[in-house]
């Protein structure tokens, strides 16, 4: 039980793709949301390290050394925890 405890606890203290500063690695915890087979189909899934390299309009992240835009709105569907 106290698995789900921990899982539940790292969640919770997930952000969403918009809150991380640029600069930041992450690594995605949960892609949830009306968006998450287009995000698939993108390239991100859970566990891939992400780094954010800017924020606007579009944010422009690397992942597996590609680097990709995609609309704030896809971002907030990304849960995402430090790296470290």
């Amino acid at each position: 039980m106290s698995h789900f405890l921990a899982a539940d606890l790292e969640i919770d203290s997930a952000m969403t793709l918009n809150q991380v500063k640029v600069g930041c690695d992450v690594q995605i915890r949960v892609l949830s949301g009306p968006g998450c087979e287009r995000l698939r189909d993108l390239g991100f899934c859970e566990q891939l390290q992400v780094r954010k390299l800017a924020g606007g309009r579009n944010l422009i992240c690397s992942i597996c050394g590609t680097r990709m835009a995609i609309s704030r709105e896809l971002a907030e569907q990304v849960l995402v925890s430090p790296i470290g």
